[in-house]
């Protein structure tokens, strides 16, 4: 398979951005919403093409998703946006009820997730998102590793009939996903053939997750490296592909521990594969401010911390 590298950093709210004009000029049903963040979320550029179609809602976030769900039955197909947090957490009771529980086809679009908001620190750094999301009934939940996959996984949302969340984030990140590169939702994304262990990874952390392939690839490990862009629907059997050869596993996110890429993935060996597995992921534990790199590197999720995982898994290997 083909080593990545990058020659740019971008970031991931700006390929929603991109990809939601895109998508708009596809689509005339196209809508988007946003709660008082349209730089924030990358919308203006489709506010200033299709004014008629967008809809400044203001610090509103509930009535925005009952406005979303409302838009679908005349045939609309709305994109909420607004930071993470409040995408979610702000706003669960009404997603629960008007927009999963009547399977409508709102499309809820997160900026500024995880630790990598940085600055504005615990109260804007959601890390239980991922779990509250694909807990809903129906709900799908895509988290893309960079600015070319998240323009992807945007323009492949609105062909999608159905509930979703997709999520991603504020900081600059490596651009090493080709711009043409296909994206399906529900399929991973091997990146790197590997066979001594298994790293399943989702947004920021992908991109650590090749860096720890190349520092283990120096100590003689082999790893296998899939991009789990989709958390649910989830890809069972390129996870159990990947798993019966390799025998091992670990999975990164930015993310809790608890309920997020790392619970998945464990239910999935718990029912068809019990194999070893360690979680580089947040460890029941609220964030704090500071930058991007220092929070990484606190909260144990670096390249570092996924090779730590790695060798420590293949000690508990059969």
């Amino acid at each position: 398979m083909t080593k990545f590298s990058f020659t740019e950093k971008k970031d991931t709210r700006s390929g929603f951005g991109v990809g939601l004009l895109e998508l708009g000029k596809q689509n005339p049903n196209v809508v988007g919403l946003c709660a008082d963040l349209t730089g924030s979320l990358k919308m203006d550029a489709f506010k200033k093409e299709f004014p008629e179609r967008f809809f400044q809602i203001g610090i509103a976030e509930a009535n925005m998703i009952g406005m979303a769900a409302g838009m679908t039955i005349g045939g609309k197909i709305p994109f909420t946006g607004t930071f993470a947090n409040f995408s979610t957490g702000r706003v669960y009771d009404q997603i629960r009820q008007s927009v999963a529980y009547s399977n409508k086809n709102v499309k809820i679009c997160a900026s500024h997730a995880g630790l990598t908001l940085g600055e504005d620190g615990a109260t804007h750094q959601i890390l239980e998102d991922i779990g509250m999301m694909k807990m809903l009934p129906g709900m799908t939940v895509i988290v893309p590793c960079d600015y070319n996959q998240t323009k992807a996984a945007t323009i492949a949302l609105g062909q999608h009939q159905g509930p979703a969340y997709l999520r991603f984030g504020r900081p600059s990140w490596p651009v090493f996903m080709a711009p043409d590169r296909p994206f399906t939702i529900g399929k991973a994304d091997k990146l790197i053939e590997g066979k001594d262990v298994s790293i399943f990874a989702c947004g920021h952390l992908v991109w650590n997750a090749i860096e720890a392939e190349a520092i283990l690839a120096e100590k003689g490990i082999s790893a296998e490296i899939i991009n789990i862009h989709t958390i649910k629907p989830l890809d069972v059997e390129a996870i159990l592909t990947s798993v019966e050869k390799t025998r091992c596993v670990v999975t990164c996110e930015e993310h809790q521990m608890n309920g997020g890429l790392g619970d998945s993935v464990a239910q999935v060996l718990a029912r068809f594969n019990p194999r070893p597995i360690e979680m580089v992921a947040v460890n029941d534990s609220f964030g704090e401010s500071g930058t991007p790199a220092q929070l990484l590197k606190k909260y144990g999720l670096g390249p570092e911390n996924i090779v730590a995982a790695a060798e420590k898994v293949l000690k508990r290997k059969n």
